[in-house]
């Protein structure tokens, strides 16, 4: 049983992606991870989203490239809340995806994180903090993780003359 869900449009998502792993490690924020294609694999994907919530999913956290539908149309089929992740594409760097992802009509909300990696680590953060609010452990790893960027912030520049 997992708080959260990672799903990808593509495998080729993971290179992206394997950074919201990595802070969901970090935190001991539990998630499965997913990949589920809007275009590929809308079935899966609707069966998906229509039983996450039963499931005991908290949060769903969707990364996708190009065309990006993944995390909308998870968001019309689900009451939980989704983030989206750009995934940097090879034309456009990623512009496509976030404005695909940002430009959901009124009624079928998607928060939306920065393009690629950044937006990978952000949207683990953005999902522990609402699993946080049902569990005070991951309230305590948000506060250790948020301490340990504090002290690396001020080390880093401690050689500075």
């Amino acid at each position: 049983m997992s708080d959260v869900a990672i799903v990808m449009g593509s495998i080729s998502d993971l290179q992206v992606m394997q950074n919201t792993v990595d802070v969901l490690k970090d935190l001991q924020v539990s998630y499965e991870v997913k990949v589920i294609s809007a275009h590929r694999t809308p079935q899966e994907m609707l069966d998906f989203a229509k039983t996450a919530r039963s499931n005991n999913f908290k949060v769903i956290i969707a990364g996708a490239g190009g065309a990006a539908h993944l995390p909308g149309m998870i968001a019309s089929s689900t009451s939980l809340p989704v983030i989206g992740v750009p995934v940097p594409s090879r034309y456009l760097k990623g512009m496509d995806s976030l404005l695909s992802i940002v430009q959901m009509p009124a009624g079928v909300p998607v928060a939306t994180v920065s393009i690629g990696e950044a937006g990978a680590k952000n949207a683990a953060i953005m999902a522990t903090k609402i699993c946080a609010l049902q569990n005070q452990d991951y309230e305590l790893s948000l506060n250790g993780y948020t301490k340990a960027m504090h002290d690396k912030s001020l080390e880093s520049g401690k050689n500075l003359d």
